[in-house]
């Protein structure tokens, strides 16, 4: 071991980059070893590449699961991990770099422990002052050194005596001694570090870095640097014979995987975002690592333009107020360099003036970031990413982890194209883009979407190569799937829809027949009329796409007849929740039949719903009002007040009249707003009722006026006052009349607390 040098880091720092870069330099290694997986070997030579701009991730996923389960994982890379920076340095002094953790084809098979669903938590523990239980020191080592430090954050502690470092010696000994002394500790105790299977795959890995230390050392290199957690330092270093790591790994289950490279983002190395090696503010360790020198002046420069492009003045005397205030909070608190903290705190009251908005901008722009990497195109990449890549470069679509809103014209070709393939996608369930009100652009020319890159579409575009080996090709498959194995007709007019948004004609014909065949022996008028809107969007997306409608006009005509036939036996003696329903289908059949604009369809559609008038006993309040505020909208009624007075007459049940009123008001307030006689009605009729009636029908009432906009009850409100006021000429009120005896304290008391008296 007197030619190895083993480092023990953070995954993620600037300091221990920095540090580490600085000793291999001075090293100069022949070989360098990396806690990483070994089938990255062949690939790493890509790290030297121009294309590869961190943050990236090596990605291992199994290409062919024998049970359908796909199983990936993620080693992620910033500029600012030491890895990163002992792979560049090896790949620059061209030196053999090689990875050495235990194989992703081992660690991608759960072991029988975690099979049998063994784990938890075997390691006692109790209140503060209780001894520290064992799995405790493992999993956060760092947490238990800060403790003896006198911290009691972590974080902080490794940042002032690693990460905010300036020079000096390398702190690389001295952590290697501090896991010594730690796993020193443990060593005695029966429990170990953790649940036994936890503690199991930590010697597996362990077991499997010294084998590749030793077959390193046997090849004939003499100065080996061995680059890994630091934890696993004291391990590297001890003397265990090669027969006992060998009996470890012996019989070791395998997966068959493969390996690339994958862009990765700032804020997926953020630790919120469930990464267990995450760090909270990889954007200020990156600026850390990137400031030649005045780092926390650099930093509020650039806080001070974020806020500038938001049209917030900030000064250069602000800025430098802003750095004062950061150093004189670091001397205080006794810290080498001013942190997040202090920067945070001196940003929020200099340049924010004390406002929480400005900061959580700076949190989310610059502390977190939303860097996302590149890798270059020799990168290796399943058929259905580089069509995606090919496509993104025809189009003018660049992936951004920032979400962009994209505003779609689809009249131009080339947004076509673009709503196309952002449709297609969607088919895949790679969600790259987020169409605005769920996509329903109700037949006009234009779409709005929100595009956001995340690093886990590799992996879903990875899976959804099994459909295809181009994205039109795959979303084709997947579309006739969908059709093939939907269980209702919702679910097929969903796919036709989706079909005819992304252009894919040669999943229509396919789609259209299930549909035809599924809406042919459907007697649910519910299933008809859920499924009407879809169809009729579907047509109207043709239209505006200009592709072929015909058969889905077929099955809309069909529909619509057979909707207006079953809709009046299904629609009479609903209860409550039943009549909500129906509700809600009649609302979508109207909605869609008025876009479609057939004056046929119209026609039949207004006769059904006036048929069901004629008999309204047999309907549910609900019903009934909602129907007369359609047919009264569509101009067929005339005497809708005398409906109204009947509705809400003595002799009607409290509750059908409150159902009756949120049916007839739950198209809008308008309505009340320039109709007195129907207001008056429904004043009258609200405050007629008996208490105990009221107080029966009042949630109803706050559903329906509670879903106005604010502006609209307000007018309702300064109508109804109006009307309450007494009219010149009115007779005397004797309940008008100020009892001013008695008012006169009240009075006092308010004239003396705003200044203008005395009590």
């Amino acid at each position: 071991m007197s030619d190895v040098e083993v480092y023990g880091i953070r995954h993620h720092g600037p300091g221990s980059a920095r540090a580490l870069r600085g000793a291999l330099e001075e090293y100069k290694p022949d070989a360098v070893l990396i806690e990483g997986p070994p089938e990255a070997d062949p690939i790493v030579e890509l790290a030297g590449d121009a294309g590869m701009v961190p943050p990236v991730a090596l990605l291992a996923y199994s290409p062919a699961p024998e049970d359908g389960d796909r199983k990936a994982a993620f080693w992620p890379f910033a500029e600012f991990s030491p890895e990163w920076q002992a792979i560049r340095y090896g790949l620059a002094a061209g030196v053999p770099v090689r990875f050495c953790d235990l194989p992703a084809a081992n660690q991608l098979v759960p072991s029988e422990d975690e099979t049998e669903g063994e784990g938890g938590d075997e390691a006692g523990g109790g209140g503060e002052d209780a001894e520290p239980a064992a799995e405790g020191v493992r999993l956060d080592p760092l947490g238990w050194l800060a403790k003896a430090a006198g911290y009691n954050d972590a974080e902080r502690w490794w940042d002032d005596v690693v990460e905010h470092r300036g020079g000096g010696p390398s702190p690389f000994p001295a952590i290697a001694e501090a896991m010594a002394e730690l796993r020193a500790q443990l060593a005695g105790r029966p429990e170990g570090a953790g649940p036994a299977a936890y503690r199991r795959r930590e010697e597996q890995r362990e077991a499997h870095m010294r084998r590749t230390l030793r077959r390193t050392l046997k090849e004939g290199h003499d100065r080996v640097a061995v680059v890994c957690g630091a934890w696993h330092v004291p391990a590297l270093r001890a003397k265990v014979p090669a027969a006992h790591d060998d009996r470890t790994l012996r019989g070791l289950p395998k997966a068959k995987i493969a390996m690339t490279w994958v862009p990765w983002t700032h804020g997926r190395l953020a630790g919120h975002s469930g990464y267990g090696a995450g760090v909270r503010s990889p954007g200020w360790y990156h600026h850390l690592f990137a400031a030649p020198d005045r780092p926390v002046e650099r930093w509020l420069t650039a806080a001070a333009r974020v806020l500038r492009e938001e049209d917030l003045h900030v000064s250069s005397a602000h800025v430098i107020e802003a750095v004062r205030l950061a150093e004189a909070l670091a001397a205080l608190r006794g810290r080498p360099l001013a942190g997040l903290d202090e920067v945070t705190e001196a940003t929020r009251a200099v340049l924010c003036e004390g406002a929480d908005l400005p900061v959580e901008l700076i949190q989310r722009r610059m502390v977190v970031g939303e860097r996302l990497g590149a890798v270059p195109d020799r990168t290796p990449m399943v058929p259905l990413q580089r069509d995606l890549q090919a496509e993104q470069r025809r189009l003018r679509l660049k992936p951004s982890a920032l979400g962009k809103e994209q505003d779609l014209d689809l009249r131009k070709p080339t947004d076509l194209e673009r709503s196309r393939l952002l449709h297609r996608l969607r088919l895949l369930d790679v969600d790259w883009g987020v169409p605005a009100n769920t996509g329903r652009s109700k037949g006009t020319f234009r779409e709005t979407w929100t595009l956001t890159w995340r690093p886990e579409f590799d992996v879903e575009l990875i899976e959804a190569g099994a459909w295809g080996t181009t994205v039109r090709g795959a979303a084709t498959a997947r579309a006739e799937a969908l059709a093939a194995h939907a269980t209702a007709l919702a679910d097929l007019t969903s796919a036709a829809e989706r079909c005819l948004l992304a252009d894919l004609g040669d999943a229509l014909p396919t789609v259209m027949r299930a549909l035809a065949d599924r809406a042919a022996v459907d007697t649910d008028v519910a299933h008809l009329m859920a499924a009407m809107p879809a169809l009729v969007r579907a047509l109207r997306y043709g239209d505006v796409r200009g592709t072929s409608t015909g058969p889905l006009r077929t099955v809309v005509d069909g529909l619509v007849v057979r909707v207006c036939v079953g809709l009046p036996p299904a629609i009479t003696g609903l209860d409550d929740d039943a009549a909500r329903e129906f509700l809600a289908h009649v609302d979508a059949v109207h909605g869609a039949l008025s876009l479609l604009a057939d004056d046929g369809h119209l026609e039949r559609w207004r006769r059904t719903l006036e048929s069901l008038l004629a008999r309204p006993d047999a309907l549910h309040g609900l019903i009934e009002g909602r129907l007369t505020r359609l047919l009264l909208d569509a101009g067929r009624l005339a005497d809708v007040p005398d409906r109204m007075a009947r509705a809400v007459s003595a002799g009607a049940a409290p509750d059908r009249a409150a159902a009756w009123v949120e049916g007839f008001l739950s198209g809008g307030a308008l309505l009340l707003l320039h109709d007195e006689a129907l207001l008056r009605l429904v004043d009258g009729w609200i405050a007629g009722l008996p208490a105990g009636s009221f107080t029966d029908v009042l949630p109803l009432l706050r559903r329906t006026f509670g879903g106005y906009p604010a502006a609209e009850r307000r007018a309702i409100g300064e109508r109804l006052r109006r009307r309450a006021r007494p009219r010149e000429g009115a007779p005397h009120d004797p309940e008008d009349d100020i009892d001013e005896a008695r008012a006169a304290p009240a009075a006092a008391t308010a004239l003396h607390i705003l200044g203008w008296g005395r009590p």
